[in-house]
């Protein structure tokens, strides 16, 4: 199984919306909660996707590899590629 960890906010629906669909499939990933440190971790983030604005979240990262938010990781769901990711 694929390393998942996700970057979330505990107000954020996408946050919210992420966690479940990871759950309904059955994924055992690290929820790491930057609310407490938003904004310094934002810029953490920012550093590790490459880009200078701070990011939304949630932020999923599989196998150490930025997939994106909620409405990303819905995509690949809805192709059919997320399995392959979560399995590689």
């Amino acid at each position: 199984m694929a390393k998942v960890v996700a970057y979330t906010v505990d107000y954020c629906p996408y946050c919210k919306k992420a966690k479940a669909l990871l759950l309904e499939k059955g994924v055992d990933f690290e929820d790491i909660d930057i609310t407490a440190n938003e904004n310094e971790m934002r810029s953490k983030l920012a550093q590790m996707l490459g880009i200078n604005e701070k990011p939304t979240v949630p932020q999923i990262f599989i196998n150490d590899k930025p997939v994106g938010g909620y409405t990303d990781l819905k995509a690949l769901d809805d192709a059919g590629k997320l399995d392959e990711l979560l399995t590689s």
